[in-house]
């Protein structure tokens, strides 16, 4: 995995990483220790072999330091999820992809 360099907007509620010049964003909410992934959002411009999963997975792991669970509900990221289980003990109780 390359790490990607995130940054948490709390202000605008999204995870920030900046390739060339261009805004990759993953939109969130939060409510009692659950983080909601709701939106991701990488311009065509960025053409980086494998950012996408790189992004997906620097966004989990800084989740994960937070001892937060994920709830994903963009259908990208619970697809990320889906494919990849060893992020399965993020979700919380009951939810299933």
């Amino acid at each position: 995995m390359n790490e990607v360099e995130i940054k948490d907007n709390g202000f605008l509620r999204q995870f920030e990483a900046r390739v060339d010049g261009h805004l990759a964003k993953i939109e969130y909410s939060s409510q009692e220790r659950k983080v909601f992934l709701t939106k991701l959002v990488i311009p065509e411009e960025i053409t980086k072999e494998g950012f996408k999963e790189d992004f997906i997975k620097s966004v989990l792991s800084h989740i994960q330091e937070q001892n937060l669970r994920v709830v994903p509900t963009s259908p990208q990221i619970a697809g990320f999820l889906r494919k990849n289980r060893q992020y399965k003990e993020m979700l919380p109780v009951g939810i299933r992809i």
